[in-house]
């Protein structure tokens, strides 16, 4: 397998351990990230379901862009041209994961799983994993934010 595989699938894996959608993702490009695991599980801690699981742009989506934020990002306030740059690479990231995906929010890329917002999440189980696309959509994000990394 290649460094992007080995990462997207990392991604898929570590969502299937427990990890949500945003943390699974970003755990993933630790080596890239420079994050130690225990500070990017809390960094991406809120991001889940959606943000908290309100259903909003899926945690899988948020957790990519701090990657590319992390590797890629502008801390230059006053450089327009880093800001431009930065926000233009969002927009592809997020038009990639559309045309593979459909969508970036949560409760489209789950229509037709039955869900809830907010309240206690469901036990991580068989059945939990079966119902839903969310280890695809961390692999989906991972792989392309591979490929924008390059």
């Amino acid at each position: 397998m290649d460094l992007k595989t080995d990462r997207a699938q990392r991604a898929k894996e570590l969502f299937e351990n427990g990890c949500n959608c945003s943390q699974a993702v970003l755990l993933a490009f630790s080596d890239v990230t420079g994050l130690e695991n225990e500070t990017a599980l809390k960094i991406a801690s809120s991001f889940g379901g959606g943000m908290g699981r309100m259903r909003e742009v899926c945690g899988a989506v948020s957790g990519a862009l701090m990657v590319l934020g992390i590797s890629k990002g502008y801390s230059d306030l006053s450089n327009t041209d880093a800001k431009k740059a930065h926000y233009a690479l969002v927009r592809e990231f997020a038009n990639r994961f559309k045309e593979e995906n459909g969508s970036i929010i949560c409760r489209e890329l789950l229509s037709g799983v039955k869900t809830s917002v907010g309240g206690v999440p469901e036990e991580r189980n068989d059945t939990y994993y079966k119902k839903r696309p969310c280890s695809e959509l961390c692999f989906s994000a991972a792989k392309i934010t591979e490929e924008l990394l390059k």
